[in-house]
């Protein structure tokens, strides 16, 4: 019997290249879109209506997929935003929209499908964070908070769920080819902030970082081999080398150093 996924944001990027993967694998696939209307004739997976950050739409989201294939697997929860700028000058509302869409709509989701994982007595649910969950990086803050808060979340979650047969884990991929920067909320460049030079290069350095970033696909087959993994760790990384070491760095060097090491990668 194929395994039935449920991959929230998966109209673009890293959701929709999992979900044309694992289709390709014969899974029984649900992508979820804010407007499903407008992917379900392009692509050759089942898409449904989700607003991670609604509870009703939430609910019956994970009812569509029970009605109709009466079970759930894999919860594969990706949807999520970018956001940019100064601390000083961000909008505290966006701030804590973001949180709403990158910690709390997942957390709603992972407590949308637990009562029917609880009883298969079985699930994997492997949440989509990011490497920038190590570290606050400058001018993207609240990115690397919202990332962070959910993996601690997951970790908690992970051992309360493990005597009903659930596996929970972090997958944290750096910079890869998406169209995040079209969807990401940026706080106003103003030519009068004391920012403006260095949030003006770390803007480029993003956007080149994910021009250049590594091919999706190779996050949708380390999502694949998660799924017949009957016991994984807690934490994955996809990405550079350079990006992937930048943790391991953190925890061994002194904290000072490495804060110069990332001052002077951002030129500040």
């Amino acid at each position: 019997m194929p395994k039935v996924v449920l991959i929230s944001g998966a109209s673009s990027g890293l959701g929709l290249a999992t979900a044309l993967y694992l289709h390709e694998k014969n899974y029984r696939v649900f992508g979820t879109s804010r407007k499903p209307e407008q992917y379900q004739e392009q692509y050759p997976f089942t898409f449904l209506a989700l607003e991670n950050t609604d509870a009703e739409s939430i609910q019956n989201c994970v009812a569509a997929v029970l009605d109709q294939e009466g079970r759930l697997d894999v919860l594969i929860n990706n949807a999520g935003v970018g956001i940019t700028g100064p601390m000083e000058e961000i909008e505290l509302s966006a701030v804590q929209q973001h949180f709403e869409v990158n910690c709390f709509g997942p957390l709603q989701l992972i407590q949308g499908v637990l009562p029917q994982m609880r009883k298969q007595q079985e699930g994997l649910i492997v949440n989509i964070t990011s490497i920038a969950a190590d570290m606050g990086l400058p001018f993207r803050g609240p990115y690397s908070a919202a990332k962070g808060a959910l993996e601690r979340m997951a970790e908690a979650l992970r051992m309360e769920t493990k005597a009903f047969g659930i596996r929970i884990c972090n997958l944290a991929p750096g910079d890869f080819v998406s169209n995040i920067a079209e969807r990401r909320h940026y706080a106003k460049l103003k030519e009068d902030s004391p920012y403006y030079k260095t949030y003006e290069f770390s803007l480029e350095q993003m956007n080149e970082h994910v021009d250049n970033g590594i091919d999706p696909k190779e996050i949708a087959h380390q999502l694949e081999a998660l799924i017949h993994n009957s016991n994984p760790k807690v934490r994955y990384k996809v990405g550079a080398p350079l990006q992937k070491l930048s943790g391991i760095l953190k925890s061994l060097l002194p904290s000072r150093i490495f804060e110069k090491l990332l001052m002077n990668h951002y030129k500040l």
